[in-house]
């Protein structure tokens, strides 16, 4: 098993990323500022850029930069230039569609009507065949990502109002979104019919804010109102919020890995406490697959409320066994063979105090790849471990996902390719166990899963995926496993 994707790469590549965070404030003084507070708290959802456009009854102002939303928005001459009581923000993971300047949101397009700006999370799995339709009938596209499709339906839509065009284009789409857009006289806010990808409405002073989480409410002192709900999509004006459901009803598929890892555990998603689920999940691990052991230990930062879960449910001292390094960026240095072999010990180093002659319980959200699981169990070997026992709070990362998240195509999985045991031996742990998809789902608060009525999408899990993918279907007929390109 020692030939298993073992080239090197950045230990951030050995993750799952989440694509993108939303944000939008309609009717405050501050609105600007407001968003890129807001979008700091949502930059775990993507670190590679952010962007604000703002309006001020006038004129719309688009700031769109490169890095994280700490190194772009804190300067006074940015938030200046975002003049205006509306705004709406994101921050961004770029994927194969690409990190160039062109693909970072909000985007921005003048219809007829007015400005027009969007930010999206999630991905749109018929986004090639629509774009191809529209190139044919004389679109011209300025961007490699799936959002600027949205902005063409509506473009060319027949209808004459622009809510009615926007609604016209959503009925087009397929997959994953949560929208968050601003017009002259409007901010609006969606969520796809099966509402996979999360989006919230809070209160300011008067003012509606919608986010990603309620992390991004609580950084701004904003209370939540309610999640939005599945397919509905919401007017906000000066005369108030309209809400509107343009979709049949559907049944719910939110994302579950939003509660294994992308959510921050301080937010309420769907109603639940990211944390307690986590911890909930640990339990459930522990129950699943207990081991003889001294401490339980998390791959910060990930693997610490599971971990925590665990812990409890076994009766084991919880202990920092592995210290993180918060301040080491992805180019730090120059990315050299010798440099990437030592990428985990840049953000990772084992606590010899604490694990020397220890049976340790290793615990961590998934394994994707494998290399990282790999050298961290190295690591808490070479730190004098008597046995390294590891456990992933979540079932085996098998199948690519479509919907909004940078995963590895298919063969990259190291589940899809290899057997618990044969995955044991790869990363050279004394036992390997994942919690199963019915611990999981008993952990968000089900009996277990339904495989007949699925409450969420589990996909990455299970290949069990609840929308058409046109693009993969188109490209690979029999399997529709290519990673697709023109993600947000």
């Amino acid at each position: 098993m020692d030939d298993f994707r073992l080239a090197p790469l950045d230990a951030s590549d050995d993750k799952l990323h989440e694509e993108c965070g939303v944000f939008g404030v309609f009717g405050h003084d501050d609105a600007a500022a407001l968003t890129a507070l807001g979008l700091h708290a949502l930059q775990h959802r993507g670190q590679e850029a952010a962007g604000i456009v703002a309006f001020d009854g006038a004129h719309f102002a688009v700031e769109r930069h490169v890095g994280l939303v700490g190194d772009n928005f804190t300067r006074k001459s940015v938030i200046d230039q975002l003049t205006g009581p509306y705004a709406i923000g994101h921050t961004r993971y770029s994927t194969a569609g690409g990190a160039g300047l062109r693909n970072i949101q909000p985007m921005f397009a003048e219809f007829t009507g007015g400005g027009f700006a969007v930010a999206h999370n999630g991905n749109l799995t018929n986004a090639g065949v629509l774009k191809r339709e529209l190139q044919r009938r004389g679109s011209i596209f300025q961007s490699t990502s799936d959002t600027e499709v949205i902005i063409h339906l509506i473009a060319t839509s027949i209808h004459g109002r622009l809510l009615d065009r926007f609604v016209d284009a959503i009925r087009r789409i397929e997959g994953a979104y949560s929208l968050i857009c601003l017009t002259e006289k409007k901010m609006i806010g969606c969520r796809d019919p099966l509402g996979v990808r999360p989006l919230v409405l809070g209160r300011l002073d008067g003012s509606y804010i919608l986010a990603s989480e309620t992390c991004a409410l609580d950084i701004i002192g904003a209370d939540y109102v309610r999640d939005l709900d599945p397919g509905e999509l919401v007017v906000i004006t000066d005369k108030g919020l309209e809400s509107l459901r343009p979709f049949e009803n559907a049944r719910s598929r939110f994302c579950i890995f939003e509660y294994v890892y992308f959510a921050r555990p301080d937010s309420v998603v769907d109603g639940r406490g990211v944390y307690g689920v986590r911890k909930r999940i640990g339990a459930e691990l522990a129950h699943e697959s207990h081991v003889p052991a001294d401490i339980v230990v998390p791959v910060p930062d990930s693997g610490v409320p599971a971990a925590i879960g665990y812990a409890e449910a076994a009766g084991l001292p919880f202990e920092l066994g592995i210290i993180r390094n918060h301040y080491v960026g992805r180019t730090f240095i120059e990315p050299t063979d010798a440099i990437r072999h030592m990428g985990v010990k840049l953000k990772h180093n084992a606590n010899s105090a604490i694990l020397a002659g220890r049976r340790v319980v290793l615990v961590d959200d998934s394994i994707v790849r494998g290399t990282t699981s790999r050298k961290i169990v190295e690591m808490v070997r070479a730190a004098g471990a008597a046995e390294v026992h590891m456990r992933i709070a979540s079932p085996p990362t098998t199948d690519a996902c479509f919907y909004g998240v940078d995963t590895p195509e298919k063969s990259k999985l190291i589940a899809s390719q290899l057997t618990i045991e044969e995955m044991r031996e790869f990363i050279k742990a004394d036992s390997l166990a994942f919690l199963s998809i019915d611990g999981l789902y008993r952990a968000v608060g089900e009996a277990g899963r339904d495989p007949a009525m699925p409450r969420f999408c589990d996909a990455c899990f299970t290949g069990d995926y609840p929308t058409r993918l046109a693009d993969q279907e188109e490209r690979e007929p029999v399997r529709a496993i290519a990673r697709f390109a023109e993600a947000s």
